[in-house]
């Protein structure tokens, strides 16, 4: 008898391990939106871009005022 009650108390115990692990069924409902797309503005440069852009002017105008010194050989 206590055989049974041993193996019925094991059977019991496994039947409930292996019914908490089921994975339950979930619905999930995806909606699409559409949306109003903006179009992209100027974009914007980073700083080396902008750094390196200043420079070059600056350049540009030093190399000018030197060939300005220099003279035009036409």
């Amino acid at each position: 008898m206590k055989k049974v009650i041993l193996f019925g108390g094991i059977l019991f115990l496994s039947s409930l391990s292996l019914v908490s692990c089921r994975d339950t069924k979930e619905k999930t409902v995806i909606k699409e939106v559409e949306t109003e797309k903006e179009e992209p503005k100027e974009e914007r440069k980073g700083l080396l871009e902008r750094t390196g852009e200043k420079v070059d002017k600056k350049v540009n105008e030093e190399i000018d005022e030197e060939i300005d010194k220099i003279g035009d050989d036409n």
